[in-house]
This record gives structure tokens, sequence and C-alpha cells, in this order.
């Protein structure tokens, strides 16, 4: 069903990061739902593909085209930019949800993990900003929107040594968020800049970061009642369905239950 404020999106194209699950996953239906042309990448894209052909099955007026690309590679990153604007006219909307953790503390963690999760979380983030804007100024497309899906840990810092180094990404898409917003403004566009910060969502994040220790990771979305990938791809929705003169810096949401 389209929502208010979603009709002038339709047909227009929107990139989601990470597209091959979780938030990223649910972010790229709920937009196809709503019409729009949706490029949605991953590293692999199996899932996508399957997603592609749910949402094509179920009628939904948009359409989800799946691109595989690394994210930790530059060249991947300018490739796909390059392949959209030739298919598909260039970037409207780019939402940023790629990101990951490793536990690598800071006091024992690995420089390879330490690395890993800079690159994609807060360069990759970046490079695909940059390349988002670049492609709405070439179309002069001045109602663009920028939504980067951030983290609670983005905001305060937990006494959880294995994801000190991944709340530091964090708290780097902060102040990228606020600092591109400041810069459209510098530069008299209308493009719009947003970070969405959830706490607790249930996906597979806890078992990537608990790899050797599944019973922690199930641990981490049992004893309250989670945030799920819908949660923060209706708040998505809500985003860009806003008026183009209201300006959402950020959003904070976690589960009525969490308490830190």
């Amino acid at each position: 069903m389209a929502r208010a404020g979603m009709e002038r999106w339709r047909d227009r194209v929107a990139l989601v990061t990470g597209a091959s699950g979780g938030i990223g996953a649910s972010v790229a239906r709920a937009l196809v739902q709503q019409g729009l042309k949706v490029v949605g990448c991953a590293r692999t894209v199996g899932n996508i593909e399957e997603l592609a052909a749910e949402c094509k099955s179920a009628g939904y007026p948009g359409t989800l085209i799946p691109y595989k690309c690394d994210l930790a590679n530059e060249e991947e990153i300018l490739s796909m930019f390059s392949a959209i604007r030739s298919q598909h006219s260039g970037v409207d909307i780019c939402i940023n949800n790629a990101g990951f953790a490793r536990p690598d503390s800071l006091l024992s963690g690995s420089t390879s993990g330490w690395k890993a999760m800079f690159n994609v979380n807060v360069l990759a983030l970046s490079i695909c900003t940059r390349e988002a804007y670049q492609s709405m100024k070439e179309r002069n497309v001045d109602d663009g929107h920028i939504i980067n899906i951030n983290s609670m840990s983005g905001h305060r810092v937990v006494p959880v040594s294995a994801i000190h180094f991944y709340s530091a990404t964090k708290y780097a898409v902060t102040a990228l968020t606020e600092g591109l917003r400041q810069e459209l403004r510098e530069a008299q566009t209308h493009i719009r800049a947003t970070c969405i910060s959830p706490g607790v969502v249930e996906t597979q994040f806890a078992f990537k970061l608990h790899d050797k220790d599944p019973e922690k990771a199930a641990a981490t979305y049992e004893h309250m009642k989670c945030l799920k990938p819908e949660d923060v791809a209706e708040t998505v929705i809500y985003v860009l369905s806003t008026p183009p003169h209201v300006q959402i810096g950020d959003i904070q949401m976690r589960p009525t239950e969490q308490v830190t």
C-alpha cells in the first residue's frame, strides 16, 4: 500500500547496500512495495535474487535489481555507480546500510579486524555518499536523500569490550552524517541527510559477532522483545515520506525493554 508522502519517489532509483539480509533486505522490500527501482548490493547476491523474485511474484509496483559489490573494494563501488548511471540514470536515494562488527577489542584486537570494520563501516559509507551526491548533482536532482543506518553504539559506549572498536566506527557515522548535512547546506541543495540509530535488532548480527559462542549470541535476543528489521525499514519509509522542507537528523530507536 502506498504511503502518504511516498508518491514523489515512485519509479525513482534507490541504492541499498548490504541488502542480502537483515535490515538491508527489509528496507529493499519496503522500498519496492512503495514503487521504487531498488538496486540492492552485497558481496553475494543469491539472497537478493530470491527477494527480487519474491517481490515480483507478490506484484509489488517497484523492482529490485541485485548487484554484486564488495564494499571493501573502492573500484567495485565505482563500477556499481557507473552501471547504475548507464542503466538507470543515477541514484536518487542512497541507503548506507552495510556494516559489520568483529570481536576485536582495543587491547587484544587484530589490526586486520579493525581495518575490515573501518573499511566497510566508515570508508565504504563515505565513498557511496560521495558518489550518490555526484550522481544527483550531475542530473540536477535537488531533492535526493542519503540515509545512514547507524546504531545506538554510535551514541554511547557500553561496557562490552568486543564492540568498542565497532562503536568507534559508528560514532564516526554520527559525525559524518552531521558533516554531510552541513556540506549539503553549504552547497545550497535541498538534498537531505539522515541517521537512523537502532538498538538491538533481531538479525544475524550477534551470531557473527559471537561466531564461536552461538549460545551467547542467541541469548542476546532472548531476554527481551527486540526490534525487527521491519521496524527499521518502516522508519526509513517514514523519513522518506516527510515533506521536503523537513530535515530529520537522527532517529534513535530501542526495544522498549532495552536498558542501555
